[in-house]
């Protein structure tokens, strides 16, 4: 499918109004160039603006193309190795700032939300499923670790406790976090595309970045215009390709498969999920699952190493939601897709400079939603002149992929294969 639309998605057939933005093709002169129009890319943009810079976005394709638009919709707070690891790599100090962030891209969304009134669908309440004695004592252990870095709004759930809240027998207990919930992740990305042009920000669709000159002052070049700036921010993430070759060598897109049952009506609904809270289990291959505001049921998981999209995603993911939910038997599936994410080899982000004015934030790892929105907030900071938070970020390590682009994909699959086992034994 050519890029000029959205990939077909639930959300896609969803989404709130989408205005139509231009190719860039002209020069432009602006204060920041921003590649990509995701959350980090908006994210930074919105901070940006508020802080009076002025800011052109270059998006390759639409708003929200990429994983923005297309993912899972659930607002997870930390990161996709947790404060703790964080704390063994770096030291107290530097896991101090990191952990004392850890939550705060759940608050910046809904700021977001509420300042600019956007229809995204938000709901609060995200749950942690247990299925094992073992995975529960992990549970336990974070929310220990969570609640030292100030994050209070947790409950742990029993047997009985979980059931109120899920109908699946699979699960021993849970966690449940009120600061997290889910959102239609593309209108939350409309939203924010909108805001920023309310304040003055230009957003340019079909415009792929092609070339980076760079220097004092660098220029961005597309294929029929170029942006001159005093600084760039890099927020291709998993759809950057080798623009910047240092970044690619250092991460690896990765696809996971979503898909959505017809309209469940609110019976079936609310017996799936009384509370309407969103879920995912605690798995290392995780599944992952909520309502959406008409009523179906949005399921995903799996992950497809080096970012193929697989022939048949329903015969991948229906069988996981049936044994979740096997009382869905007879539901129709009417929609089912990819997107990719960026994971790093340490799962941890990738936040730096290159030179003095190119800043760039990438490899969530699948922790995205809440993820970016801080990263936004962080870059903005830096290019204000307060490094503090910028520079513990990007002190945490970079690893290449050993073996460089060609073995990557078999190495981390291979690794895949082997947590798989652990999820399945337990050990």
């Amino acid at each position: 499918m050519a890029n000029t639309l959205y990939p077909e998605s639930y959300y896609a057939a969803s989404a709130n109004d989408v205005p139509a933005r231009p190719a860039l093709q002209d020069d432009v002169e602006t204060d920041v160039c921003v590649i990509g129009a995701g959350y980090t890319g908006l994210s930074s943009a919105l901070f940006l603006l508020e802080s009076g810079f002025r800011v052109t976005v270059l998006e390759a394709a639409k708003v929200g193309f990429g994983a923005s638009g297309r993912n899972g919709g659930q607002i997870v707070n930390s990161y996709s190795r947790d404060i703790d690891v964080i704390e063994r790599t770096v030291g107290p100090k530097q896991a101090q700032l990191l952990g004392h962030m850890a939550f705060e891209g759940s608050r910046i969304i809904r700021e977001r939300v509420a300042k600019y009134n956007i229809q995204c669908d938000l709901k609060d309440g995200g749950v942690f499923a247990a299925l094992s004695a073992k995975q529960m004592g992990h549970l336990e252990s974070q929310k220990r670790l969570w609640e030292r870095f100030g994050h209070t709004q947790l409950e742990l759930l029993d047997q009985r406790r979980i059931r109120e809240v899920v109908a699946c027998d699979q699960y021993v207990g849970g966690m449940l976090d009120m600061s997290g919930g889910h959102i239609h992740p593309l209108n939350l990305a409309l939203g924010e595309a909108a805001a920023v042009e309310s304040l003055g920000g230009a957003i340019y669709e079909q415009s792929p970045a092609v070339r980076i000159e760079r220097g004092a002052n660098p220029v961005v070049h597309t294929p029929q215009g170029k942006v001159r700036a005093k600084f760039i921010i890099v927020a291709g993430n998993a759809y950057l390709g080798n623009l910047v070759p240092e970044l690619a060598a250092k991460s690896m897109p990765c696809g996971t498969q979503v898909i959505t049952t017809e309209p469940l009506g609110d019976e079936l609904a609310k017996s799936l999920l009384p509370q309407d809270y969103c879920v995912e289990d605690c798995n290392y291959l995780l599944d992952y699952y909520r309502l959406t505001g008409d009523k179906r049921l949005i399921f995903g998981g799996g992950v497809v190493y080096g970012a193929r999209d697989p022939a048949n995603i329903e015969a991948i993911i229906r069988p996981k939601m049936l044994k979740a939910f096997p009382q869905l038997k007879n539901v129709k599936i009417d929609y089912a897709w990819t997107g990719n994410f960026l994971l790093t080899l340490s799962r941890l982000p990738q936040v730096g400079r290159l030179g003095d004015n190119i800043y760039y934030s990438q490899g969530c790892s699948g922790h995205g939603v809440t993820y970016t929105h801080l990263a936004g907030k962080v870059l903005a900071e830096a290019l204000r002149g307060q490094a503090e938070r910028f520079d513990a970020f990007a002190d945490l390590p970079h690893y290449p992929f050993p073996g460089g682009q060609l073995l990557r994909t078999p190495f981390a699959a291979l690794g895949a294969w082997y947590y798989g086992l652990r999820d399945k034994y337990g050990f």
